[in-house]
């Protein structure tokens, strides 16, 4: 008996040491859960870092605002996997999911439903990208859902679409947005982006569905960007760590790109003075500035390099010293809801003036570039709109000065340039695109798609291979998407 109640003290010694070791081991200055706020601006930074950061590598490329000078494959489409554009965002995701978690224990509507509305951008960027992805199991790893299904494009659009509208009502709600870097807690501006990532949204599926009775709801409600005080843009610092991606590269890295061909010949033609924002002057002069092209699909060539918000070269003029500011992550513009709306009238999809809201788009744009007039000859933006060929004549003036306007918006210049190829049929039909020169390992065709990551072969094969069934068993860059299929 002695023995068992001294092992019974000793057991009690035991367990009570251990609880106290176990406080010993807690950091009382570190928390055990991440805020709402830390992970939204996370979730914020990474996601549009990456889309930003892409755009200088894939989209500006692909569309032919820029050029690549060396390694030139982008644009002659000797395309491998691009993955830090699939790791970068669902990265993004992962945030995402664990604020809302939070934020619903919390009973905070608002921060639930901006979360919601970033989850669809970046859910967007990469299904357009992609084609079918997981979306409805893919950040469910905190559920043991490891190998998360590839649902279909189709159902990913609906459902984005269904869920920008559950958000709105979430961010009318009640509750308190922490952590934002974009809209700095105005639930009014998020609401004006779910809208109008809507609207870009129906105009990329309406070669599918007919989209024109939810577009004109959309627009006459009103709540979508007015003004450049409304649009999607991250502000970036010009010191590390936040930083727009091409400022801190070697410079070599940054000279891999400059300004295409395509992109002078069409901006030259107007005397458009966003030419000396994208594009540093050859002659460093920009009073009487002087610019050269790269011709996409060649490389080891050299052009005009990135404007000045985009690079500060040792001993040259600086954006800061140009009285500019440097550049900032674009996930959607005023401007490109100008241009949606002009395109929405010509498809008969709502009443207005075409040329109205194209050429405030043109306005924005220009704005938003801080663009000086006096250099190309006009004494303002009337005198350029009005004197320089770029007034509204024809329809394909929509996709003309969209195009020019998407510089550096994440993803989207390449979808744009896609569904264009698409809906006009061919390079023929987009008289301000060619088709690149040089080598080409795809027949000169535009590509339709990304390639999966070389990873999901291996870590999530079942899936992956019944995705790639629906592209006819080859993860292929011609593969068409539900959104480009005829």
């Amino acid at each position: 008996m002695k023995t068992k109640i001294t092992l019974a003290i000793i057991g009690l010694i035991f367990i009570s040491a251990c609880n106290d070791f176990e406080e010993l081991n807690i950091n009382p200055n570190e928390p055990t859960t991440v805020s709402t706020g830390v992970l939204f601006t996370s979730a914020l930074r990474t996601s549009v870092l990456t889309t930003s950061n892409e755009a200088f590598l894939l989209s500006n490329n692909i569309a032919q605002l820029t050029a690549k000078t060396l390694r030139a494959e982008v644009d002659f489409y000797g395309w491998n996997a691009f993955p830090t554009v699939w790791e970068g965002l669902y990265e993004s995701l992962t945030d995402l999911q664990s604020l809302i978690g939070i934020a619903e224990l919390d009973n905070n509507d608002q921060m639930i439903g901006v979360a919601m509305v970033l989850q669809a951008w970046i859910f967007s960027e990469l299904t357009n990208a992609y084609g079918d992805i997981p979306y409805s199991e893919a950040i469910g790893g905190d559920t043991s859902v490891f190998t998360p299904k590839y649902d279909t494009q189709e159902f990913i659009y609906g459902d984005l679409l269904k869920k920008l509208d559950q958000a709105i009502v979430k961010i009318n709600g009640s509750g308190t947005i922490y952590g934002d870097i974009l809209y700095q807690g105005n639930g009014d501006n998020w609401v004006k982006f779910a809208n109008s990532m809507k609207l870009r949204l129906l105009m990329y599926s309406s070669n599918k569905n007919d989209v024109s009775s939810s577009f004109s709801a959309i627009v006459n409600e009103g709540l979508v960007f007015k003004s450049n005080e409304d649009h999607a843009i991250l502000n970036f610092l010009n010191t590390f760590p936040n930083q727009f991606p091409t400022l801190p590269l070697k410079q070599g890295d940054f000279d891999a790109v400059a300004i295409a061909k395509s992109a002078v010949a069409v901006l030259e033609s107007y005397g458009d003075p966003r030419l000396s924002r994208y594009a540093r002057p050859d002659n460093e002069d920009f009073n009487s500035p002087t610019f050269m092209g790269v011709a996409n699909g060649v490389g080891g060539q050299t052009g005009s390099r990135l404007g000045l918000s985009y690079y500060d070269y040792p001993g040259q003029t600086t954006a800061a010293e140009n009285g500019l500011d440097y550049a900032n992550g674009i996930l959607m513009s005023y401007a490109e809801v100008e241009f949606l709306i002009a395109e929405g009238i010509v498809k008969g999809w709502i009443s207005g003036d075409i040329e109205a809201h194209y050429k405030l788009g043109i306005q924005a744009s220009h704005n938003y570039y801080q663009v000086n007039y006096t250099p190309f000859g006009w004494s303002g933006f009337e005198d350029f709109y009005s004197n320089s060929g770029v007034a509204f004549s024809d329809n394909l003036d929509i996709w003309e000065q969209k195009w020019l306007g998407l510089y550096f918006s994440a993803l989207d210049p390449y979808f744009e340039v896609r569904r264009w190829y698409v809906e006009a049929g061919g390079w023929d039909a987009i008289p301000f695109l060619n088709p690149p020169i040089g080598s080409n390992s795809n027949n000169y065709e535009l590509p339709m798609r990304f390639l999966y990551p070389g990873q999901e072969q291996s870590l999530n094969a079942d899936n992956y291979n019944q995705a790639n069934e629906r592209y006819g068993n080859s993860n292929l860059i011609n593969g068409k998407m539900w959104i480009v299929k005829n």
